[in-house]
């Protein structure tokens, strides 16, 4: 197991003390980075359906999971045999069969069919199909949103947890190192970006990398006005700027960062703009402390941005922590004006500044923790536009 059991114990109380306040009996809990957080479980198995119960007043969690995975469970989790439960084959791609039929019986078996039952309505794996099928099965349950109830108890980390982020900043350092030394103009995106993924993976010589939830993004030239796109296999270009988004991921935990590449001679008006980046975040992060609210962080960072006369409409940042394809955000908060969310101690977040512009744009960016007195940064590697000529 990744952690002692009693730290998955605290987490499981945790998240039954917001069930109560939501007045939630049964969360039916289909995030993979949620099931991960409260039983361990680790493996590309959420393309099929999968879920963990959390019943109001069982000591334990029960992994509902494919039968050819079952061995996964029995590996990376700390829950006894009987609280993991195999569907069998059957149910895989034939309809109008469906896994959560049978997970539908295992509901009623236990006589939890009507319950308060709390569901991640929009959880990127809980499909239309899911809801359709537990809801037409238990008729005489009440269900409600859980409002990603699990996510938001993960948003403060343990030290463990964070131990874990520090490890992945030292792989997404190589990473970004790699990457600036890699992209130069006749190089194609794909070869470049070929290295940076090795970088990651290969970590450090203490700890190697996990996949990342989110593919290498490299928009480059006219792209860089444009956000989440990805390499092709055409070259760099001088005279054109690209942006590099990556993370680093170790045990499922994510650093993420993003810099900027400047190939050819200097622009002043990218130099510049990235400078009142710069500025913008450092103002943000200096509001970065227990007892403030997110929207005291949004409004320093929109201060210095106004000062310099320049618009953004996009949020700068998100909670980050364990994730999985297709995000490595928690889906909790926003750094945006009117954001109310307290920070605590052990907070993470990644800051980052989308800057666009018509046909170009800069970008910048750091993973954040809130500490007991004020914040610190989880890498080190400068955010001034990289100018390679």
């Amino acid at each position: 197991m990744l952690f002692e059991k009693k730290e998955y114990k605290e987490r499981l109380n945790k998240v039954k003390i917001s069930m109560q306040k939501k007045g939630i009996d049964l969360l039916v809990s289909q995030d993979p980075a949620n099931m991960n957080y409260l039983t361990g479980y680790d493996a590309w198995s959420f393309y099929y359906a999968q879920c963990v119960l959390v019943h109001i007043n069982e000591d334990e969690p029960i992994c509902f999971i494919r039968a050819q995975d079952g061995g996964g469970a029995y590996i990376k989790t700390y829950l006894k045999n009987e609280n993991i439960i195999e569907y069998d084959e059957k149910y895989i791609h034939t309809w109008p069969l469906h896994p959560y039929q049978y997970l539908v019986e295992i509901i009623k078996k236990r006589k939890w069919d009507n319950l308060n039952i709390g569901l991640e309505m929009d959880s990127h794996y809980f499909t239309a199909y899911c809801y359709e099928t537990i809801k037409k099965g238990l008729p005489n349950a009440k269900f409600k949103d859980a409002e990603r109830l699990v996510n938001w108890v993960r948003v403060v980390k343990s030290n463990k947890e964070i131990k874990l982020m520090q490890s992945a900043a030292r792989i997404v350092e190589s990473g970004m190192k790699t990457a600036f030394k890699s992209i130069n103009p006749g190089v194609r995106q794909c070869d470049a970006v070929a290295d940076i993924q090795k970088a990651l993976f290969n970590g450090t010589k203490e700890f190697g990398g996990d996949y990342p939830s989110i593919a290498t993004l490299l928009p480059t030239g006219k792209g860089t006005s444009a956000s989440h796109l990805t390499h092709t296999d055409e070259k760099f270009v001088s005279g054109k700027a690209t942006i590099i988004e990556i993370a680093g991921a170790y045990k499922r935990y994510h650093c993420p960062m993003a810099r900027t590449v400047l190939l050819g001679e200097k622009d002043q008006k990218k130099i510049d703009t990235m400078k009142a980046t710069n500025e913008a975040l450092d103002a943000g992060i200096s509001a970065t402390k227990p007892g403030n609210t997110i929207d005291d962080v949004a409004q320093k960072f929109w201060g210095v941005l106004d000062k310099y006369k320049i618009k953004k409409d996009s949020r700068t940042g998100y909670s980050i922590g364990i994730g999985y394809p297709p995000d490595w955000g928690e889906q909790t908060f926003n750094i945006l004006k009117g954001d109310k969310t307290i920070l605590q101690p052990n907070v993470t977040f990644h800051m980052i500044a989308v800057m666009q512009f018509g046909d170009w744009g800069v970008e910048a960016s750091e993973a954040v923790r809130v500490t007991e007195k004020g914040s610190e940064l989880f890498c080190n590697l400068s955010r001034e536009l990289h100018i390679k000529k």
